[in-house]
């Protein structure tokens, strides 16, 4: 049985974790790096800043990109959702589920879970950018699922240009 236990805001909230690694001019960036970047992004984010969070948020987000990308098994997910229990509550529209987490450390949770409920809801559309140079990450929510790049105006234009030269000047 597959149970959907996250919501847009966590959707983002994924999608913004595993964006916190971009490649700018050339250059690798780490957006949890310093301290206090990070706890302004997980405040921003409705996470409570500490340097546990911090730590769970980076192996999180290291383990989500690998899924992602293909190179490792969602299992490698597991110590993030080890301590994780769902409990429904009964509405007058339906389930809802609560997330229960034992210990201070949610960010890297909802994450998981969002990233699950990606995996439930809209399989394949949560993928890295099709630009080789680009570490960013897209949910594609177009009807034919098949955006290709993190930004149409920035990595689409490039990756687009690029062919367009290759083929205006292979016969040169």
């Amino acid at each position: 049985m597959d149970v959907r236990a996250a919501g847009s805001a966590d959707e983002e909230l994924l999608l913004d974790l595993l964006n916190t690694t971009p490649v700018i001019d050339g250059v690798p960036h780490d957006g949890l790096s310093e301290l206090k970047v990070a706890n302004a992004w997980m405040r921003a984010r409705g996470i409570e800043p500490s340097e546990r969070e911090r730590a769970a948020l980076v192996s999180a987000r290291e383990a989500l990109q690998a899924v992602v990308r293909g190179v490792a098994a969602p299992s490698s997910l597991a110590a993030f959702v080890g301590g994780v229990a769902l409990r429904p509550v009964a509405t007058d529209d339906g389930l809802d589920w609560h997330v229960e987490v034992a210990g201070p450390v949610d960010g890297a949770v909802r994450a998981v879970l969002a990233w699950d409920a990606l995996r439930i809801t809209s399989p394949g559309r949560l993928r890295p950018c099709a630009n080789t140079e680009c570490q960013l990450f897209l949910i594609d929510r177009s009807k034919p699922n098949t955006a290709r790049w993190c930004s149409m105006a920035i990595c689409g234009n490039r990756m687009k240009a690029r062919r367009h030269y290759r083929r205006t000047h292979a016969s040169e």
